[in-house]
Protein backbone atom coordinates (compact mmCIF):
# COMPACT_ATOMS: atom_id res chain seq x y z
CA UNK A 1 0.00 0.00 0.00
CA UNK A 2 2.63 2.50 0.98
CA UNK A 3 4.65 3.97 -1.82
CA UNK A 4 8.31 4.82 -2.01
CA UNK A 5 9.71 7.64 -4.10
CA UNK A 6 9.62 5.25 -7.07
CA UNK A 7 6.00 4.28 -6.36
CA UNK A 8 6.93 0.72 -5.38
CA UNK A 9 4.86 -1.05 -2.76
CA UNK A 10 6.60 -1.25 0.61
CA UNK A 11 5.85 -2.61 4.07
CA UNK A 12 4.10 -5.51 2.36
CA UNK A 13 6.76 -8.01 3.45
CA UNK A 14 7.56 -9.04 7.03
CA UNK A 15 10.37 -7.03 8.64
CA UNK A 16 10.56 -4.57 5.72
CA UNK A 17 11.96 -1.27 7.02
CA UNK A 18 10.43 2.07 6.02
CA UNK A 19 11.54 5.62 6.76
CA UNK A 20 9.49 7.28 9.48
CA UNK A 21 9.39 10.81 10.90
CA UNK A 22 8.26 10.94 14.53
CA UNK A 23 7.14 14.36 15.73
CA UNK A 24 7.60 15.59 19.31
CA UNK A 25 7.77 18.74 21.44
CA UNK A 26 10.80 21.05 21.38
CA UNK A 27 13.40 19.87 23.86
CA UNK A 28 12.27 16.23 23.82
CA UNK A 29 14.07 15.02 20.71
CA UNK A 30 16.79 13.12 22.58
CA UNK A 31 14.49 11.24 24.94
CA UNK A 32 12.23 10.38 22.00
CA UNK A 33 15.21 9.05 20.02
CA UNK A 34 16.20 6.86 22.97
CA UNK A 35 12.62 5.68 23.42
CA UNK A 36 11.87 4.69 19.83
CA UNK A 37 15.21 2.89 19.64
CA UNK A 38 14.08 0.77 22.59
CA UNK A 39 10.81 0.14 20.72
CA UNK A 40 12.60 -1.26 17.68
CA UNK A 41 13.45 1.71 15.43
CA UNK A 42 16.83 1.70 13.68
CA UNK A 43 19.21 4.31 12.24
CA UNK A 44 17.68 7.01 14.44
CA UNK A 45 18.57 10.61 13.59
CA UNK A 46 17.60 13.65 15.67
CA UNK A 47 15.88 16.52 13.83
CA UNK A 48 14.18 19.71 15.02
CA UNK A 49 11.09 18.68 17.03
CA UNK A 50 11.29 15.26 15.39
CA UNK A 51 13.41 12.18 14.86
CA UNK A 52 13.92 10.21 11.66
CA UNK A 53 14.38 6.46 11.67
CA UNK A 54 13.81 3.18 9.88
CA UNK A 55 11.02 0.97 11.17
CA UNK A 56 9.05 -2.14 10.26
CA UNK A 57 5.26 -2.15 10.31
CA UNK A 58 5.19 -3.79 13.76
CA UNK A 59 7.58 -1.12 15.08
CA UNK A 60 5.32 1.61 13.66
CA UNK A 61 2.40 -0.01 15.50
CA UNK A 62 4.45 -0.25 18.70
CA UNK A 63 5.63 3.36 18.66
CA UNK A 64 2.07 4.59 18.18
CA UNK A 65 0.80 2.49 21.08
CA UNK A 66 3.70 2.73 23.53
CA UNK A 67 5.55 6.01 22.97
CA UNK A 68 5.14 8.53 25.79
CA UNK A 69 6.94 11.31 23.91
CA UNK A 70 5.69 11.07 20.30
CA UNK A 71 3.06 13.39 18.84
CA UNK A 72 2.70 11.75 15.41
CA UNK A 73 4.37 8.99 13.43
CA UNK A 74 4.59 9.96 9.76
CA UNK A 75 5.52 7.58 6.93
CA UNK A 76 6.95 9.47 3.92
CA UNK A 77 5.77 8.05 0.58
CA UNK A 78 6.88 10.68 -1.93
CA UNK A 79 9.56 13.36 -2.34
CA UNK A 80 9.82 16.00 -5.05
CA UNK A 81 11.16 19.45 -5.89
CA UNK A 82 8.36 21.88 -6.74
CA UNK A 83 8.06 25.58 -7.53
CA UNK A 84 4.36 26.40 -7.88
CA UNK A 85 0.83 25.13 -7.20
CA UNK A 86 0.48 23.40 -10.58
CA UNK A 87 3.70 21.50 -9.98
CA UNK A 88 2.39 20.50 -6.53
CA UNK A 89 -0.88 19.29 -8.06
CA UNK A 90 0.80 17.07 -10.67
CA UNK A 91 3.37 15.78 -8.18
CA UNK A 92 0.59 14.66 -5.82
CA UNK A 93 -1.30 13.12 -8.74
CA UNK A 94 1.70 10.96 -9.69
CA UNK A 95 1.03 8.84 -6.61
CA UNK A 96 -1.37 5.97 -7.14
CA UNK A 97 -3.82 6.94 -4.40
CA UNK A 98 -6.21 4.15 -5.37
CA UNK A 99 -3.72 1.72 -3.78
CA UNK A 100 -3.90 3.72 -0.55
CA UNK A 101 -7.55 4.64 -0.03
CA UNK A 102 -10.89 3.56 -1.47
CA UNK A 103 -13.64 5.89 -2.78
CA UNK A 104 -15.80 4.88 0.20
CA UNK A 105 -13.26 6.10 2.77
CA UNK A 106 -12.62 9.62 4.02
CA UNK A 107 -9.48 11.73 4.05
CA UNK A 108 -7.97 14.89 5.50
CA UNK A 109 -4.92 16.85 4.36
CA UNK A 110 -2.69 18.67 6.85
CA UNK A 111 0.32 20.74 5.94
CA UNK A 112 3.45 22.37 7.29
CA UNK A 113 4.79 25.01 4.91
CA UNK A 114 7.90 27.18 5.11
CA UNK A 115 8.54 28.43 1.59
CA UNK A 116 8.77 31.57 -0.51
CA UNK A 117 6.94 29.67 -3.25
CA UNK A 118 3.96 28.70 -1.08
CA UNK A 119 2.62 31.19 1.42
CA UNK A 120 -0.87 29.83 2.05
CA UNK A 121 -0.96 26.44 3.78
CA UNK A 122 -4.73 26.17 3.36
CA UNK A 123 -4.35 26.51 -0.42
CA UNK A 124 -1.62 23.82 -0.37
CA UNK A 125 -4.05 21.49 1.41
CA UNK A 126 -6.85 22.32 -1.05
CA UNK A 127 -4.61 21.72 -4.07
CA UNK A 128 -3.44 18.39 -2.62
CA UNK A 129 -7.00 17.29 -1.95
CA UNK A 130 -8.02 18.25 -5.51
CA UNK A 131 -5.23 16.15 -7.01
CA UNK A 132 -6.25 13.10 -4.96
CA UNK A 133 -10.00 13.25 -5.59
CA UNK A 134 -9.57 14.14 -9.28
CA UNK A 135 -7.65 10.89 -9.72
CA UNK A 136 -10.56 8.95 -8.23
CA UNK A 137 -13.20 10.80 -10.21
CA UNK A 138 -11.38 10.10 -13.47
CA UNK A 139 -10.92 6.41 -12.65
CA UNK A 140 -14.14 5.48 -10.81
CA UNK A 141 -16.55 8.36 -11.28
CA UNK A 142 -16.69 8.74 -7.49
CA UNK A 143 -14.28 10.01 -4.85
CA UNK A 144 -13.41 9.89 -1.13
CA UNK A 145 -15.10 12.53 1.01
CA UNK A 146 -13.19 14.97 3.20
CA UNK A 147 -13.63 14.51 6.96
CA UNK A 148 -11.54 16.87 9.07
CA UNK A 149 -12.67 15.43 12.41
CA UNK A 150 -12.35 11.66 12.04
CA UNK A 151 -10.82 10.73 8.67
CA UNK A 152 -9.77 7.26 7.59
CA UNK A 153 -6.60 8.64 6.02
CA UNK A 154 -4.54 11.67 7.03
CA UNK A 155 -2.17 12.97 4.34
CA UNK A 156 0.65 15.16 5.62
CA UNK A 157 2.25 17.71 3.27
CA UNK A 158 5.59 19.21 4.28
CA UNK A 159 7.14 21.91 2.10
CA UNK A 160 10.45 23.52 3.01
CA UNK A 161 11.52 26.04 0.39
CA UNK A 162 10.93 23.95 -2.76
CA UNK A 163 11.34 20.48 -1.21
CA UNK A 164 8.11 18.52 -0.96
CA UNK A 165 7.56 15.50 1.29
CA UNK A 166 4.23 13.70 1.29
CA UNK A 167 3.60 11.39 4.22
CA UNK A 168 0.82 9.27 5.59
CA UNK A 169 -0.01 9.91 9.24
CA UNK A 170 0.04 6.47 10.87
CA UNK A 171 -1.27 7.96 14.14
CA UNK A 172 -4.42 9.50 12.69
CA UNK A 173 -4.81 12.08 15.47
CA UNK A 174 -2.21 13.60 17.75
CA UNK A 175 -0.81 11.10 20.24
CA UNK A 176 -0.93 13.65 23.05
CA UNK A 177 -4.65 12.86 23.23
CA UNK A 178 -4.45 9.81 25.47
CA UNK A 179 -8.19 9.63 26.03
CA UNK A 180 -8.08 9.98 29.82
CA UNK A 181 -8.34 13.77 30.11
CA UNK A 182 -12.09 14.09 29.78
CA UNK A 183 -12.33 17.02 32.17
CA UNK A 184 -9.79 19.86 32.27
CA UNK A 185 -8.92 23.06 34.13
CA UNK A 186 -8.12 26.54 32.77
CA UNK A 187 -4.51 25.88 31.69
CA UNK A 188 -3.92 22.12 31.40
CA UNK A 189 -0.46 20.89 30.50
CA UNK A 190 -0.12 18.84 27.30
CA UNK A 191 0.15 15.10 28.02
CA UNK A 192 3.32 14.65 25.96
CA UNK A 193 4.85 17.69 27.67
CA UNK A 194 3.98 16.21 31.07
CA UNK A 195 5.48 12.83 30.13
CA UNK A 196 8.64 14.52 28.86
CA UNK A 197 9.04 16.62 32.01
CA UNK A 198 8.88 13.48 34.15
CA UNK A 199 11.50 11.72 32.04
CA UNK A 200 13.77 14.77 31.81
CA UNK A 201 13.55 15.26 35.58
CA UNK A 202 15.19 11.89 36.08
CA UNK A 203 12.58 10.54 38.48
CA UNK A 204 13.98 7.23 39.75
CA UNK A 205 10.50 5.68 40.24
CA UNK A 206 11.37 5.14 43.91
CA UNK A 207 11.17 8.60 45.51
CA UNK A 208 7.65 9.80 46.35
CA UNK A 209 6.18 11.58 43.31
CA UNK A 210 4.28 14.76 44.20
CA UNK A 211 2.52 17.36 42.07
CA UNK A 212 1.42 19.97 44.61
CA UNK A 213 -0.45 22.09 42.05
CA UNK A 214 -1.92 19.21 40.09
CA UNK A 215 -4.71 20.90 38.09
CA UNK A 216 -6.53 18.23 36.08
CA UNK A 217 -4.00 15.56 37.09
CA UNK A 218 -1.97 15.17 33.89
CA UNK A 219 1.44 14.90 35.56
CA UNK A 220 0.06 12.38 38.04
CA UNK A 221 -1.44 10.25 35.27
CA UNK A 222 1.75 10.29 33.20
CA UNK A 223 3.86 9.36 36.23
CA UNK A 224 1.63 6.35 36.91
CA UNK A 225 1.76 5.24 33.27
CA UNK A 226 5.56 5.38 33.20
CA UNK A 227 6.04 3.67 36.57
CA UNK A 228 3.69 0.79 35.70
CA UNK A 229 4.79 0.60 32.03
CA UNK A 230 1.24 1.09 30.85
CA UNK A 231 0.93 2.12 27.17
CA UNK A 232 -0.20 5.75 27.01
CA UNK A 233 -2.74 4.98 24.28
CA UNK A 234 -5.88 2.97 24.98
CA UNK A 235 -5.93 -0.37 23.13
CA UNK A 236 -9.25 0.52 21.48
CA UNK A 237 -7.98 3.82 20.05
CA UNK A 238 -8.48 4.29 16.31
CA UNK A 239 -5.03 4.63 14.74
CA UNK A 240 -4.45 5.78 11.17
CA UNK A 241 -2.50 2.64 10.22
CA UNK A 242 -5.52 0.46 11.02
CA UNK A 243 -7.30 1.92 7.97
CA UNK A 244 -4.43 1.12 5.59
CA UNK A 245 -4.93 -1.67 3.07
CA UNK A 246 -1.79 -3.48 4.27
CA UNK A 247 -2.70 -3.35 7.96
CA UNK A 248 -1.66 -6.64 9.56
CA UNK A 249 -4.12 -7.57 12.32
CA UNK A 250 -1.96 -10.48 13.51
CA UNK A 251 1.10 -8.22 13.92
CA UNK A 252 -1.01 -5.66 15.75
CA UNK A 253 -2.37 -8.24 18.19
CA UNK A 254 1.17 -9.42 18.87
CA UNK A 255 2.30 -5.84 19.62
CA UNK A 256 -0.67 -5.34 21.96
CA UNK A 257 0.02 -8.64 23.73
CA UNK A 258 3.69 -7.75 24.28
CA UNK A 259 2.71 -4.33 25.68
CA UNK A 260 0.27 -5.92 28.12
CA UNK A 261 2.92 -8.42 29.28
CA UNK A 262 5.32 -5.55 30.05
CA UNK A 263 2.91 -3.87 32.49
CA UNK A 264 3.64 -3.94 36.21
CA UNK A 265 1.16 -4.42 39.04
CA UNK A 266 2.33 -2.67 42.21
CA UNK A 267 -0.70 -2.47 44.52
CA UNK A 268 0.90 -0.23 47.15
CA UNK A 269 2.32 2.30 44.67
CA UNK A 270 0.89 5.82 44.86
CA UNK A 271 1.55 9.30 43.54
CA UNK A 272 0.35 12.37 45.41
CA UNK A 273 -1.34 15.52 44.18
CA UNK A 274 -3.03 18.55 45.61
CA UNK A 275 -4.62 21.79 44.54
CA UNK A 276 -6.51 24.65 46.16
CA UNK A 277 -9.22 24.70 43.52
CA UNK A 278 -12.27 22.47 44.02
CA UNK A 279 -12.80 22.23 40.27
CA UNK A 280 -9.19 21.04 39.77
CA UNK A 281 -9.57 18.31 42.39
CA UNK A 282 -12.79 17.16 40.79
CA UNK A 283 -11.18 17.08 37.32
CA UNK A 284 -8.09 15.20 38.49
CA UNK A 285 -10.05 12.56 40.38
CA UNK A 286 -12.47 12.08 37.49
CA UNK A 287 -9.74 11.78 34.84
CA UNK A 288 -7.65 9.30 36.81
CA UNK A 289 -10.71 7.21 37.61
CA UNK A 290 -11.77 7.14 33.94
CA UNK A 291 -8.26 5.99 33.01
CA UNK A 292 -8.41 3.19 35.58
CA UNK A 293 -5.56 4.82 37.51
CA UNK A 294 -7.50 6.23 40.46
CA UNK A 295 -6.25 3.68 42.99
CA UNK A 296 -2.66 4.76 42.38
CA UNK A 297 -3.25 8.44 43.20
CA UNK A 298 -4.03 10.29 46.40
CA UNK A 299 -5.38 13.76 45.67
CA UNK A 300 -6.34 16.33 48.27
CA UNK A 301 -7.52 19.90 48.45
CA UNK A 302 -4.51 21.33 50.21
CA UNK A 303 -2.26 24.37 50.25
CA UNK A 304 1.27 23.31 49.29
CA UNK A 305 2.62 25.43 52.11
CA UNK A 306 0.69 23.31 54.62
CA UNK A 307 2.36 20.02 53.64
CA UNK A 308 3.92 17.98 56.43
CA UNK A 309 7.69 17.57 56.46
CA UNK A 310 8.69 15.01 53.82
CA UNK A 311 11.95 13.41 52.72
CA UNK A 312 12.94 11.57 49.55
CA UNK A 313 10.31 13.39 47.51
CA UNK A 314 10.36 14.14 43.78
CA UNK A 315 8.19 17.20 43.11
CA UNK A 316 7.21 18.61 39.74
CA UNK A 317 5.38 21.94 39.63
CA UNK A 318 3.50 23.67 36.88
CA UNK A 319 2.61 26.79 38.91
CA UNK A 320 0.71 29.84 37.61
CA UNK A 321 2.73 32.02 35.21
CA UNK A 322 0.46 35.04 35.64
CA UNK A 323 -0.35 34.68 31.93
CA UNK A 324 -3.22 32.24 31.41
CA UNK A 325 -4.04 32.10 35.14
CA UNK A 326 -4.33 35.24 37.24
CA UNK A 327 -2.34 35.51 40.49
CA UNK A 328 -2.52 38.33 43.02
CA UNK A 329 1.21 38.39 43.62
CA UNK A 330 3.10 35.94 41.45
CA UNK A 331 6.54 36.99 42.73
CA UNK A 332 5.55 36.50 46.35
CA UNK A 333 4.03 33.10 45.55
CA UNK A 334 7.25 31.81 43.96
CA UNK A 335 9.28 33.06 46.92
CA UNK A 336 6.89 31.24 49.24
CA UNK A 337 7.31 28.06 47.19
CA UNK A 338 11.07 28.27 47.75
CA UNK A 339 10.65 28.83 51.49
CA UNK A 340 8.38 25.77 51.80
CA UNK A 341 10.82 23.61 49.84
CA UNK A 342 13.69 24.63 52.14
CA UNK A 343 11.72 24.06 55.33
CA UNK A 344 9.73 20.90 54.57
CA UNK A 345 11.38 18.88 51.79
CA UNK A 346 14.90 18.00 52.94
CA UNK A 347 16.76 15.37 50.94
CA UNK A 348 14.37 15.92 48.04
CA UNK A 349 14.36 17.54 44.63
CA UNK A 350 11.84 19.85 43.02
CA UNK A 351 11.43 20.69 39.35
CA UNK A 352 9.50 23.79 38.30
CA UNK A 353 8.39 24.67 34.77
CA UNK A 354 7.46 28.31 34.31
CA UNK A 355 7.10 30.89 31.59
CA UNK A 356 7.81 33.67 34.11
CA UNK A 357 11.58 33.84 34.49
CA UNK A 358 11.47 36.80 36.90
CA UNK A 359 9.21 34.86 39.24
CA UNK A 360 11.32 31.70 38.88
CA UNK A 361 14.40 33.63 40.05
CA UNK A 362 12.59 34.45 43.30
CA UNK A 363 12.35 30.84 44.44
CA UNK A 364 15.45 31.51 46.54
CA UNK A 365 17.22 28.27 45.67
CA UNK A 366 20.07 28.00 43.20
CA UNK A 367 18.97 25.70 40.36
CA UNK A 368 21.30 22.76 39.81
CA UNK A 369 19.96 22.23 36.29
CA UNK A 370 18.21 24.43 33.72
CA UNK A 371 16.40 23.47 30.53
CA UNK A 372 14.61 25.47 27.86
CA UNK A 373 11.14 24.10 27.19
CA UNK A 374 7.89 24.95 25.46
CA UNK A 375 4.69 24.64 27.45
CA UNK A 376 2.14 24.92 24.67
CA UNK A 377 2.93 28.21 22.92
CA UNK A 378 4.79 29.61 25.96
CA UNK A 379 8.58 29.68 26.04
CA UNK A 380 9.46 28.30 29.45
CA UNK A 381 12.29 27.25 31.73
CA UNK A 382 12.46 23.94 33.55
CA UNK A 383 14.59 24.27 36.71
CA UNK A 384 15.83 21.64 39.14
CA UNK A 385 16.22 22.57 42.82
CA UNK A 386 17.87 20.27 45.35
CA UNK A 387 17.24 20.38 49.10
CA UNK A 388 19.74 18.55 51.29
CA UNK A 389 19.43 17.10 54.79
CA UNK A 390 22.05 16.55 57.48
CA UNK A 391 25.51 17.96 56.97
CA UNK A 392 24.92 18.99 53.38
CA UNK A 393 23.72 22.52 52.82
CA UNK A 394 20.90 23.44 50.46
CA UNK A 395 21.99 25.38 47.43
CA UNK A 396 20.43 28.72 48.27
CA UNK A 397 20.69 31.93 46.29
CA UNK A 398 22.21 34.73 48.27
Amino acid sequence: MLLSQNSMLVLSKPNHKQEIIVKTMAGMEEILAEEITSLGAEHVEILNRAVKAQASSSTIYRINLCSYFALRVLVPIHHDVIHDEDHLYYSVKRINWTDIISPEQTLAVRSSVNSEYFTNSHYVELKTKDAIVDQFTAKFGKRPDVDLDDPDLVVNIHIYRNALTISLDSSGGSLHKRGYRISSTVAPINEVTAAGLIKLSGWNHEDTFIDPMCGSGTLLAEAILQKLRIPPQPINRKFGFQQWSNFNQEEWEEVVGQAIEMQLDIPDFKVYGSDLDDRAIECAEYNLAEAGLGRYAEIQKKDFHHYAETTKAHLIFNPPYDMRIESDDIIAEYKKIGDTLKQKFKDSQAWIISGNLDALKRVGLRPSKKMNMMNGPIESKFYKFEMYAGSKKAKYNK
